[in-house]
């Protein structure tokens, strides 16, 4: 009497099944970690963040600030550099080569888990072992076949491998904010090089009127000498001067030379490749309006460091997710199909084979894991404090930008009245003396007063201009329009 097959329960399947159903029910609901939020303690959020930015007398306005600033210049030349660097500058091409870097490391932190499979085929001419089948004598030589299929699903079953695209995301974001300060810091620098240039070009023009203007004196004096009117020595005394003055030219050209060298660097191309306009540059470029500022709350949302900073915040706080999930086990539900045996056989009922269930892997927390969930959520503390401080500093180096701005231009604007009056005190003190009513060393020391006032002015006026490109660098503009 043959023994009779059992029948198959159905119920059985279902219970074979159920901690499968299980385990995709919870993995659809868990996640570990901490849910980034912005800290109510950040100091991004207190009222001094908040608060109007002192203008402490300087020509500025509560307006918000323009994406291309550069262009209240109203200057085609200086345009023209900054497009020319922002297409070309060294600095920006490696910005974009790490952002291009930190896409991809998203694209593969979101290509973890999920599916996957492969697929093996093997042939061989082989003897195998008798004894690792149990046999006591020699099998025959064979060739032999393996031939299969894989298909496996990681399931996210405590979000771990979710975390991790969180933390790879805002790692992506903090690039992009870091190619949106370098993008800031190129144009600063163009204009700051070309103020450079042109300020120098204005100090040497001014320097060669008045060593102009003083050797006219000299000529006028040997005259009166010739004619009973003057003594050598005072024509000596007028010859140091013109040498003294003289002297100061090399030095304005010099920096001429320097600030077009730095143009050229950042532009990526000779000094002699530069458009004739920035070469021949002799007065300042000037703002057409005052500086539009805006306040505190839009200066810390517009500048990129402070958005770099909160982002590496939310990448901190996202590993804090994924250092608690490797505490946890990792599922992956499995099926492999495939053949293996004599190649004669291949594909048969002997030797086909298939598979299909779930893997379930859980290393222990040990060997310092929990200690790494320690050591992610101090390295969150961190780069909170980090972010407090970089608000901060953008809150000081704005102030201070301002500060500085205010207090060069009242100088400047003082130094110009000087420079009106000393003019005017020059030209009466020289009618005078070639009248015969005024001495020698009266219109030598006027005219000398002129000419260091005069100097004075200039390099005033080009550290206004400089003061001006520092403070439209620390309000963080002229990213936006790359977006």
């Amino acid at each position: 009497m043959s023994a009779r097959r059992r029948p198959r329960r159905p119920g059985r399947r279902l219970v074979a099944l159920a901690p499968l159903a299980l385990v995709l029910t919870l993995g659809a609901c868990m996640t570990v970690g901490p849910n980034y939020k912005l800290p109510d303690s950040a100091l991004v959020n207190a009222p001094l963040a908040h608060a109007p930015l002192d203008a402490n007398g300087a020509p500025v306005t509560p307006d918000p600030l323009p994406p291309d600033w550069w262009r209240l210049y109203d200057d085609p030349a200086l345009n023209q550099l900054v497009e020319e660097a922002l297409k070309s500058n060294t600095n920006l091409r490696v910005a974009a080569a790490n952002l291009a870097r930190s896409r991809a490391a998203l694209a593969v932190a979101n290509a973890q888990g999920g599916f996957s499979g492969g697929a093996t085929a093997a042939f061989q001419r082989a003897q195998e072992s008798a004894q690792q089948y149990l046999l006591f004598s020699k099998l025959p030589v064979e060739n032999e076949g393996n031939v299969g299929l894989n298909v496996s699903y990681e399931v996210d079953l405590f979000g771990k491998l979710r975390r991790g695209v969180e933390a790879a995301s805002a790692d992506t974001e903090a690039v992009e904010a870091a190619a949106d300060l370098a993008r800031i810091e190129v144009v600063a620098d163009v204009v700051r090089a070309y103020v450079e240039s042109c300020s120098a070009g204005e100090e040497l023009a001014i320097a060669q009127q008045s060593l102009k203007l003083q050797r006219e004196r000299v000529d006028l004096t040997k005259r009166l000498r010739d004619a009973g009117r003057g003594s050598q020595p005072e024509v000596t005394r007028g010859v140091t001067q013109v040498q003294t003055l003289a002297a100061d030219i090399p030095r304005f050209q010099s920096r001429r030379r320097i600030a077009q060298y730095q143009l050229a660097m950042l532009l990526a191309r000779a000094p002699s490749d530069l458009p004739p306009a920035a070469l021949a540059c002799e007065r300042l470029p000037t703002l057409t309006q005052p500086i539009p500022v805006g306040d505190g709350t839009a200066l810390l949302k517009r500048r990129p460091d402070v958005r770099e900073a909160e982002r590496q915040l939310a990448a901190s706080t996202a590993r804090i997710g994924v250092a608690v999930g490797a505490l946890y086990p990792s599922v992956t539900i499995g099926a492999s199909a495939g053949s293996t045996g004599v190649l004669g056989d291949l594909f048969g009922e002997a030797t086909n084979r298939w598979a299909f269930g779930p893997l379930i892997s859980w290393t222990f927390p040990a060997n310092g894991q929990r200690a790494r969930v320690q050591e992610a959520e101090a390295a969150t503390g961190g780069a909170l404090a980090h972010f407090d401080g970089v608000v901060l500093n953008a809150l000081r180096e704005t102030q201070t930008s301002l500060a500085t701005y205010a207090a060069d231009f009242q100088r400047a604007d003082e130094l110009r009245r000087a420079y009106e009056s000393a003019r005017e005190s020059a030209d009466e003190t020289h009618r005078l003396y070639a009248a015969g009513r005024e001495s020698f060393l009266s219109d030598l020391d006027a005219t000398r007063t002129l000419t260091t006032v005069h100097a004075q002015v200039a390099a005033a006026d080009g550290q206004v201009a400089l003061d001006q490109v520092r403070l439209f660098q620390s309000l963080g503009g002229g990213w936006e329009k790359a977006r």
